[in-house]
């Protein structure tokens, strides 16, 4: 089913029914996320941005895509607990609700000891995914309140050294997010909420059915945010490095 899927939302670029949808895009850096931006700001939503660097890249990117959007907020670093939620609200406002989320989420490897065990593992992801599964939460109760039928996609990738524990790590990262992914989902169905995640590429993926760079992401969360996936939740796709 992943494979028909990761077809169908590369091959259909056009969809007119996301103008003016209220879209909202965390940890965007330099390296990650201005495809996304793009995409959703080229069929005119609305963008709100959220940075996971304060640098001039910042500008640089909300000037990119703020032509292209019918609106745009920008958003620096966020830090953790209170500072979350304070801005998810605030986020969620900017535009009076939110249609879609998606959440750029680093899985970062490169303080990882080389002799960590799975348990310390755990610990690393659940950490990592805090920020997101806040947002989340947030994001999927207010949709919840005003009536929307909205998505939200965590989008998680592998950064830092290859080394002898990062194939455990991805591995781990993926049954994290494939249980998170599942448990939203069922929490959410009822009210029209659809969860779905992108995992980093392990060898427990479906054949054929990896995304290949952020824009066969962005392809992915334009066709999972549109009427053509109003059925699909719980999913967990696959992306290459």
């Amino acid at each position: 089913m992943l494979m028909s899927v990761i077809e169908g939302a590369l091959s259909v670029p056009a969809y007119p029914e996301l103008v003016g949808k209220r879209v909202l895009i965390t940890g965007v850096t330099r390296r990650a996320g201005i495809d996304i931006a793009r995409a959703f700001a080229e069929r005119r939503a609305r963008v709100v941005l959220q940075f996971a660097e304060a640098s001039a890249a910042m500008q640089a990117v909300a000037e990119v895509v703020a032509p292209e959007a019918l609106e745009t907020r920008v958003y620096g670093p966020v830090g953790r607990g209170e500072d979350v939620a304070r801005f998810a609200r605030s986020a969620v406002q900017a535009f009076g609700g939110l249609d879609a989320v998606v959440n750029l989420v680093p899985l970062e490897t490169a303080h990882l000891d080389p002799a960590a065990t799975v348990e310390d593992i755990d610990r690393l992801i659940a950490a990592q995914l805090e920020l997101p599964l806040a947002i989340s939460r947030i994001a999927a109760n207010r949709m919840s309140v005003t009536w929307t039928q909205g998505l939200i996609l965590n989008v998680a990738t592998l950064t830092g050294r290859p080394g002898g524990t990062r194939q455990a790590f991805a591995t781990l990262a993926k049954s994290t997010l494939v249980d998170m992914t599942r448990a939203q989902a069922e929490e959410w169905a009822g009210r029209g909420i659809r969860i779905n995640a992108v995992a980093p590429e392990t060898a427990l993926g479906e054949p054929g059915a990896t995304l290949y760079g952020e824009a066969d992401v962005a392809s992915l969360a334009l066709y999972l945010a549109s009427n053509k996936s109003k059925t699909l939740s719980g999913c967990v796709f696959e992306a290459a490095p």
